[in-house]
């Protein structure tokens, strides 16, 4: 999970996303009061869940590590043949703007020609 999240597109993904919200509940306060509700909730399940799966995840742990590690390397092997995982989401809206804009260009050079 770590890794996933260290992962420039995922971390700015995540950044773009918790702006939006952000501001989202700053400029409405209805929304506001329902997401209070919502965190306060989700905080709530979160402890009561945490105290009973720590026993299954401390017999699971052998295992949880064994996937950790091989998901591990997975994901190395994914970043090395997907460069596009190394790169913020604002350069790849630009560069895929670029691209379209680039292609249209050509094919409208093409079709007048």
């Amino acid at each position: 999970v770590n890794q996933v999240a260290n992962l420039t597109l995922a971390s700015s993904a995540c950044d773009v996303v918790s702006t939006a919200y952000a501001s989202t509940k700053e400029s409405h306060p209805y929304i506001r009061a329902v997401c209070d509700a919502a965190e306060k909730g989700v905080r709530s399940v979160t402890e009561a869940t945490a105290s009973c799966v720590q026993p299954v995840l401390t017999s699971l742990e052998p295992h949880v590590a064994a996937a950790s590690e091989y998901a591990s390397k997975g994901l190395d092997k994914l970043g090395e043949k997907v460069p596009l995982l190394q790169k913020p989401v604002d350069q790849i809206i630009s560069d895929t703007k670029e691209l379209v804009s680039s292609r249209v260009a050509d094919a409208k050079d093409a079709v007048s020609s």
